[in-house]
């Protein structure tokens, strides 16, 4: 079945807006919030743009979806719709979470509080196992495959989970190792 049609956003102001909606909704990150916002609701990229942009916020130096809204507002409007994607992105939560901070300093020793915290995480982590099984079916088409792909994530995981070798290093490493193997393979 073949995607729908692109859109544009109209301004940058209404780029602003839609990540500004895009960070209210998401509580432990807004990555699958993200992926459903801008590739699904408002169709300014497809699932493969949408995983490129991705690949490309992790290896650049801060938060991924910053480095996505930057990016995505420079493509569509330039140095105004980057400054617009990340003010939507960051301003008003960065108020919240002021005021939630203030908030948790008064009600960190509370047995409840403790509690929402742990159910939070594994509501985060449910999120971004979500969001990674809806992106793994554009894996297909990439230069390394489904297959290639799997190899990458797996020694990935036991690099980083079980043998708890730093992240830096295995971003660099196997980072590496897959961008020169798809460069490989697209250039055959």
């Amino acid at each position: 079945m073949p995607e729908p049609a692109l859109r544009r956003p109209a301004t940058w102001l209404a780029m602003a807006w839609v990540f500004n909606c895009l960070a209210l909704q998401g509580f432990g990150g807004v990555l699958a919030v993200a992926q459903h916002e801008l590739v699904e609701r408002q169709r300014w990229m497809t699932r493969a743009q949408f995983l490129e942009l991705l690949s490309l916020g992790q290896v650049l130096p801060g938060p991924n979806i910053v480095n996505m809204a930057l990016i995505l507002g420079d493509r569509f409007f330039g140095w105004r719709g980057a400054l617009a994607s990340v003010a939507g992105l960051l301003g008003v939560p960065l108020l919240i979470v002021l005021a939630l901070a203030t908030l948790y300093r008064h009600t960190m020793d509370l047995p409840m509080v403790a509690g929402a915290l742990r159910g939070m995480g594994a509501v985060a982590a449910g999120l971004v196992i979500g969001t990674a099984l809806k992106l793994v079916g554009t894996l297909r088409g990439g230069p390394l495959g489904w297959q290639g792909a799997a190899a990458v994530a797996l020694l990935t995981f036991a690099a980083i989970g079980v043998l708890r070798w730093p992240m830096v290093g295995v971003v660099l490493g196997l980072g590496g190792a897959a961008v020169a193997a798809a460069w490989w393979r697209l250039g055959r």
